[in-house]
């Protein structure tokens, strides 16, 4: 994709030079308001065209069509370029006169057909770039390869400006348009091998084809934009609109005066283009790799914005005052000439801030649109404001010409400094309304992370400082501790005198995520004010953890009973913490009374004085009978205590609070808390077959919210492994970690690759169930547990179909995958046939189309056939094919291997002993119970040890079946009772 880019905009450079140099001696300046009109409809005519096509070609031909119908005017380009020193079509018989005036007429159609070209070709050929990017990687690669490949047109800018000048020397300019053809002929030879290389990643035509006819779903429908995303959605049009119009006025400008400059000169100035788009091809990489980012960290985002415009205004106001030369002097004026170098600076300024910092500043301004229409009002103001303003400009310039005819091009300056102004005006009004969306993003739990950190600081300050609703200020808090929680103090420190109480605590809590020794004096200054118990206390454990040699005894008067539990308890732990042995042993007297005491307050609030403390050898005794505590809020608070203070011995009553749904919340918290320590014990848990489903999926929730590097490891490494249930949590687990961290580091883990081979193992599962359902069809198996049997195996196909659609999302938009799911569910065929078309248009996996023809509404043979690649079908007998299937029990359900010993038991087939004997030791009991009466059947002479063994198997219903069997048998001695809570089953002795 890079070779295709750079070696297309290779040529196009080249042609845009050489078709400047001809279009400013044909029509000169004044004939590019024509072309900035034509040009306005041209994008959305071609883009019209790009789907039309899509409608007769698949798409790997039309990217490769199209690149075709970008290089084959230029042959003809050649051909009509020739004409201006010959004498074609035997035409000498006319005039002399009326053969001069065919071939200027010829030559000058040629031109002028050849500048339109260049603005449909630019259009053409970044949608056949970022088409092709598109369809070649996914959503989560295009991060990463995308800017490699646009870089392409970089280093075009600097190949082709610096060989410009000595390839017309060599061939001569006309002759250069042939060399564009030959460069755009082997761009497209290269995506000829792209489209053919990798062909599953292009729709297939005829679903498309079918699917373009469909009603668009309800899923894809949005609402209208309003309120105050609508003013800020209207300041982004016209930011856009004013930067592509200044952008226009300087290119009218700049080729004006390349024109009175090199007016009697041929080639000169495609020369010159050459050499100035080479130079610029150098500072615009090292812009973009040395500048522009550390110029947005440095000054943020909108400062950042503000240079391209605040560069054009302070230009522009010079080249006013510069002087005019009358006409006839024009031929006289060298390069050195102060207005047209000043004209050529400002071409290059622009030039270079617009595709460095106006590049990488533009996509953060739509940041504070929420996510669900981002990309749409993306589309619609970069789509939409572009060509409208280019034709807009067009018209302008050419009614201003017509007007001024005999004025001089220097009255676009006054112009072009109005417009910069508005500009940076435009710019100031989105800054004011940049961080209000912001922070209405963060109340939805919609907030991005790629958001201008200093402008928010800024922003923050400006709001705590004049009046506002207490509701919004707090907001601003918020916001600021999850973006940029390190100088969340700075901000806050000299307004805590002055805030609520309310936004007092939430400061100081925003504070104490990264306390700093520099804020102390505001801190201490709000402690002599005696703000209320919750404020004190925090303010409190700010002075003291922060201050270098605090005097502890001040603490003294806090340990009082008559001052409030969270104060006394807060004033407690921070003696333990950094006391003497006496003072330590005033706290934990203090304490003492707090987690005996009769009110439910004292208890939690001692409990939470435990969490802040780390000297607790005499405190220890009271945690288990606080873990028995007969009030809720204390047992969750001595949770938290043990996760706090990393009392290892109390663990397993962590593991245990998991296990009830009034502590599972505080127990995944604490555990939660102790991060990577808690990680062994956690996957033990949830590898535990013996557990029920709900305290493992509990397990693997609490791993996926410590989100460690070592947490997201065992998730990953786990998800390789896992089947089933196991499988589907962990990946669950993974899409819902926040800022697609989950998805990255498996991309990162396993690479687009594993993810592939794991999709290829749930095709392969659903393979084998096809051969299960066609060997066990009904014709053949004639029973109501074979009836169950193929219910359980369309159950586990639907399975394998969700957790293939989950896998997609490490790989695809999100959006786009649950859409086409949505669609797969719906009974009309027209629904099923769009979800079909969304994916066949989305995925570029090598099993592409095995898994359509699956999904499709075929029949069981034809999905089986389309999955030969994956899966070898053999037709075997019913018995058969049974056995196989229990041989693959580590990938089926609890209740599909019951089915099959149901099965195995009414047919009366044969299982082997390995099969049985590994069922028989199933955690679950139902299934335990299915292998039993399979045994009755199949051996009853070594079903009286068996049931001797089976007496205290944990499950009520397996202890039954043993009882009615050992009747059956005559045996009298009755069942051992089961104690109660017991774990013991039969699988552990």
């Amino acid at each position: 994709m890079f070779a295709f880019y750079a070696v297309t905009s290779i040529g196009l450079v080249w042609l845009e030079a050489i078709t400047t140099d001809l279009f400013l001696k044909t029509y000169t300046a004044e004939g590019l308001p024509w072309i900035y009109m034509a040009s306005a409809g041209i994008g959305s005519g071609l883009s019209f065209l790009y789907s039309y096509l899509q409608k007769f070609l698949p798409l790997r031909r039309v990217i490769v069509v199209i690149a075709l119908l970008m290089a084959a005017p230029l042959l003809c380009f050649w051909v009509g370029l020739s004409f201006e020193n010959s004498y074609p079509f035997q035409l000498a018989h006319f005039s002399i006169a009326g053969i001069e005036f065919w071939q200027a007429s010829l030559a000058g159609i040629t031109v002028f057909l050849m500048r339109l070209w260049i603005e449909a070709i630019n259009v053409l050929n970044d949608l056949n770039t970022s088409i092709t990017a598109n369809q070649l990687f996914n959503i989560r690669e295009i991060k990463r390869t995308y800017p490699l490949i646009s870089s392409g047109i970089l280093v075009a800018d600097v190949i082709s400006g610096f060989s410009l000048g000595v390839l017309i020397s060599w061939v001569g300019l006309n002759n250069v348009v042939l060399l564009s053809f030959v460069m755009m002929l082997i761009g497209a030879g290269i995506l000829l091998y792209l489209s053919q290389a990798y062909q599953q990643a292009f729709p297939d035509f005829l679903r498309k084809r079918a699917a373009i006819e469909e009603q668009p779903s309800d899923f894809s429908r949005t609402r209208p934009i309003q309120g105050p995303l609508r003013r800020y959605v209207v300041l982004l049009f016209a930011f856009f609109i004013l930067a592509q119009v200044l952008f226009l006025l300087i290119d009218f400008r700049f080729l004006g005066a390349l024109e009175q400059q090199f007016s009697s000169s041929e080639g000169q100035i495609a020369a010159f283009l050459g050499m100035f788009n080479g130079i610029l091809g150098v500072l615009e990489v090292a812009m973009q790799w040395l500048a522009s980012s550390r110029v947005i960290e440095r000054v943020g985002v909108f400062a950042a914005s503000v240079v391209l415009p605040g560069v054009i205004a302070l230009l522009s106001a010079l080249l006013i005052s510069s002087p005019a030369w009358p006409p006839q002097l024009v031929a006289d004026l060298t390069w050195t000439q102060p207005l047209f170098m000043g004209i050529v600076l400002l071409k290059l300024l622009d030039e270079l801030l617009h595709y460095t910092l106006f590049a990488s500043v533009s996509p953060v301004l739509f940041q504070p649109i929420p996510d669900s229409v981002r990309s749409r009002i993306q589309a619609i103001v970069r789509g939409v404001a572009e060509p409208i303003s280019t034709g807009v400009t067009g018209l302008a310039l050419l009614t201003l010409s017509l007007v001024l005819k005999d004025a001089q091009l220097d009255w676009l300056f006054p112009v072009m400094l109005l417009m910069a102004l508005v500009w940076i005006l435009a710019i100031l009004l989105l800054r004011a309304r940049y961080v209000n969306l912001l922070v209405m993003s963060a109340e939805r739990g919609q907030l991005s992370q790629d958001v201008d950190e200093l402008e928010l600081r800024r922003w923050v300050v400006e709001t705590l400082d004049k009046p506002a609703p207490e509701d919004r200020k707090e907001s601003c808090i918020d916001l600021l501790s999850k973006v940029d929680p390190k100088s969340a103090g700075e901000v806050l420190a000299p307004h805590l005198t002055n805030f609520s109480p309310k936004l007092q605590h939430r400061g100081l809590e925003a504070m104490l995520l990264y306390p700093n020794p520099a804020y102390l004096p505001q801190v201490k200054t709000l402690v002599e004010l005696s703000p209320p118990p919750d404020v004190l206390a925090l303010a409190l454990r700010f002075v003291w953890l922060t201050e270098a040699s605090p005097d502890i005894r001040q603490l003294r008067p806090y340990l009082r009973t008559d001052v409030d539990p969270e104060v006394r308890g807060t004033a407690a732990s921070l003696m333990l913490r950094r006391g003497n042995p006496t003072q330590k042993a005033e706290a934990t007297t203090a304490l003492r009374r707090m987690l005996t005491h009769k009110l439910e307050r004292e208890r939690v609030m001692g409990c939470r004085a435990l969490a802040d403390a780390n000297y607790l050898q005499a405190l220890r005794i009271y945690i288990p009978t606080l873990l028995q505590d007969k009030s809720l809020r204390v047992r969750r608070a001595i949770l938290e205590a043990i996760a706090a203070t990393h009392l290892e011995e109390f663990y397993p009553s962590l593991l245990r609070g998991l296990q009830y749904k009034s502590t599972r919340e505080a127990a995944m918290k604490a555990l939660v808390r102790l991060d990577n320590e808690a990680i062994p014990m956690l996957v033990k848990l949830a590898e535990d077959v013996q557990k029920p489903d709900a305290v493992r999926l509990r397990a693997w929730q609490a791993i996926g919210l410590i989100g460690s590097l070592e947490a997201l490891d065992a998730l990953i490494s786990h998800l390789m492994i896992a089947w089933g249930t196991n499988r589907r949590n962990i990946l669950r687990i993974l899409l819902e970690m926040p800022r697609d961290v989950g998805i990255e580091s498996v991309l990162d883990r396993m690479g687009r690759s594993g993810v592939e081979q794991l999709i290829d193992q749930e095709l392969m599962f659903i393979g084998q169930l096809y051969g299960a359902l066609m060997d066990l069809a009904p014709d053949r198996v004639r029973l109501r547990e074979a009836d169950l049997l193929r219910r359980a195996l369309k159950a586990l196909q639907m399975d394998a179909q969700e957790r293939i659609f989950m896998l997609m999302q490490f790989l695809y938009p999100i959006g786009a995958v649950k859409a086409a799911a949505f669609n797969l569910q719906s009974a009309s065929r027209s629904n099923v046939a769009r979800g079909l078309e969304i994916l066949d248009n989305t995925l570029d996996i090598p099993s592409k189309r095995a898994l359509l023809n699956v999904l499709d509404g075929n029949s069981d043979w034809e999905k089986l056939r389309s999955l030969s690649e994956l899966v070898e079908y053999n037709p075997a007998q019913p018995s058969d094919r049974l056995r196989r299937l229990l041989e693959l029990r580590h990938f089926l359900s609890d209740w599909a291997i019951a089915c099959c010993f149901h099965l195995a038991r009414q047919a009366r087939w044969t299982l082997t002993a390995e099969q049985t004997i590994s069922c028989l030791r199933h955690p679950k009991g139902f299934v335990r119970e299915a292998v039993l009466a399979y045994l009755w059947m199949a051996s009853p002479r070594a079903m009286p040890k068996l049931l001797q063994q089976l007496q205290r198997d944990p499950d009520r219903l397996v202890v039954d079946q043993v009882q009615t069997m050992l009747k059956k048998m005559g045996h009298t001695n009755s069942v051992v009772p089961l104690p109660p809570n017991s774990g013991e089953s039969y699988t552990n002795s």
